[in-house]
């Protein structure tokens, strides 16, 4: 299910694939246009809430571990593997990953063998808004299916058989799932063997993002490393507890990555003396 092509580093307990934005296009290009694996592959975009919750929770591991492709979202995350000597190309963001995967699509084969995509996530009404930005900006994309499911959806098995026919009907290669973290990593981790996409891409408020219902940070502050800041300013209520505890654990996080990568270098200078 992995692509040999792709290294990797283990960073916080984490694999985290070692490739830039333009290595995961490609990849998620190739399995798109493959046929189906045994099981959806998927795709999961950690960043420093990500990292603070993969500690403690058992499921997220396991969602971890099962996924195809683990591309570092956090500039913090790209940072600390740089500092560490564990170099990562770049920061690979769900929320930019989605649109250059649609641009190159759309330059290489602007309407024949057109990318089929189901939107699954966001706000009722949000997915069709979402379709029709794509439509209009990416001629090599069409979006097949779209549905926000309803709060607490992952627990009904009702629920998840509509979402599998949904899906299976529409005949997407790509499905884009936009629920929050971690739900989207442990639902899709759970159901992967029922999903008939080929690939599926964790993206948080990705969808609501290609809406317009939601507005990223202006460029400067994501290439400063900052898009949290924005992200706080406009949902404070929601995110400012979260990025507290962030803010509070990240840092122990890191230094303990730093003694532990410092251990077999003092014991090496014991043994020599």
């Amino acid at each position: 299910m992995r692509v040999p092509a792709v290294s990797s580093i283990s960073l916080f307990g984490m694999r985290i694939d070692a490739t830039d934005m333009c290595g995961a296009v490609q990849v998620i290009r190739q399995w798109c246009a493959s046929p189906r694996a045994a099981t959806c592959r998927y795709v999961v975009t950690p960043n420093v809430d990500h990292t603070v919750m993969y500690q403690t929770n058992a499921a997220l591991r396991e969602a971890y571990a099962g996924a195809s492709l683990v591309l570092a979202d956090g500039a913090p995350v790209v940072l600390t593997a740089r500092m560490l000597g564990r170099a990562l190309p770049q920061r690979v963001a769900g929320s930019d990953l989605v649109p250059a995967l649609f641009e190159s699509v759309s330059r290489e084969s602007p309407t024949a063998h057109k990318l089929r995509v189901f939107l699954l996530g966001a706000a009722p009404g949000v997915g069709k808004r979402a379709a029709q930005a794509i439509g209009q900006r990416w001629s090599g994309v069409e979006i097949v299916g779209t549905y926000s499911p309803p709060l607490g959806f992952e627990d009904d098995d009702q629920e998840n058989d509509k979402i599998f026919t949904m899906v299976s009907e529409a005949h997407p290669q790509l499905l884009l799932i936009g629920l929050g973290a971690p739900k989207q990593e442990l639902w899709v981790s759970r159901h992967a063997a029922e999903l008939e996409a080929r690939v599926a891409l964790c993206v948080g408020a990705t969808i609501d993002f290609l809406a317009g219902e939601k507005c990223r940070a202006p460029r400067w502050l994501q290439r400063l490393g900052l898009e949290w800041l924005h992200r706080l300013a406009s949902e404070p209520t929601r995110l400012a507890g979260r990025y507290l505890r962030d803010a509070w654990i990240f840092p122990q996080l890191v230094w303990r990555e730093w003694r532990r990568g410092q251990r077999p270098r003092k014991q090496a200078r014991v043994d020599g003396t």
